[in-house]
């Protein structure tokens, strides 16, 4: 199935609400857990997170590694603003900075002037025309060694494929949720795509691994070569 691009932002009002209230505790978990998995010596710093939506992933990172800051951006203005609410109520105002900045704009907001100890991404390839926008990014903004995890849907081998995987894991979510997980599975790019832009952004020395039956990850430490 050849890929079907959608929009780059979620910055519907009622989008970004039906994508926070939804429940995506496995994914984010499995998100975590990953990091931990391929970066286990990883536990302080300063973090970047390119499009952290409504911030549930910032916020378990702050939870886990007390001596991490984040710095959490997103393109859509609604994401940013549910996101400043739950990271209030999580009483994480001091170690999370939200930022509504979308990646290859230049220039770049202040807080991400400087180079990061680790960078971060979920959900947001699949939503690039330009996946070399967030591998540029991932380069100019990380440090020489620093650990990077990008995680993301994976695209299914026909839209029948896709709706099963839809009604299995959204099948009581509102149908706005459900929509939009259909048109990002048809969006997503395949292991093989994936490889091909970390070799034109000159990071083929990156891992690419399939997760689950529906994620695929890149993950490696930025090499000075």
């Amino acid at each position: 199935m050849k890929r079907v691009p959608e929009p780059e932002l979620m910055d519907e009002p009622d989008q970004a609400r039906a994508y926070a209230e939804a429940d995506f505790d496995q994914p984010n978990t499995l998100f975590v857990d990953t990091f931990a998995r391929c970066f286990p010596d990883f536990n302080r710093g300063r973090l970047l997170d390119v499009g952290c939506g409504p911030a549930d992933i910032p916020i378990r990172f702050a939870g886990l590694f007390p001596e991490l800051n984040v710095v959490a951006i997103d393109g859509a203005q609604s994401m940013i603003t549910l996101a400043d609410r739950v990271i209030e109520r999580a009483g994480m105002s001091t170690r999370i900075r939200t930022l509504c900045w979308r990646i290859g704009q230049e220039p770049g907001p202040g807080d991400i002037q400087g180079l990061f100890d680790g960078v971060i991404s979920n959900s947001l390839l699949h939503h690039l025309d330009e996946p070399e926008t967030l591998w540029r990014a991932i380069s100019k903004y990380a440090k020489i060694h620093a650990p990077v995890l990008v995680m993301d849907l994976r695209r299914p081998r026909s839209q029948n494929a896709a709706n099963e995987i839809v009604e299995e894991y959204s099948g009581n979510e509102p149908e706005i949720l459900k929509r939009d997980f259909y048109h990002s599975l048809l969006a997503s790019y395949r292991e093989d795509e994936v490889r091909e832009q970390l070799i034109a952004a000159g990071l083929s020395y990156f891992n690419v691994e399939r997760i689950s039956d529906r994620h695929l990850v890149a993950y490696g430490r930025l090499s000075a070569g």
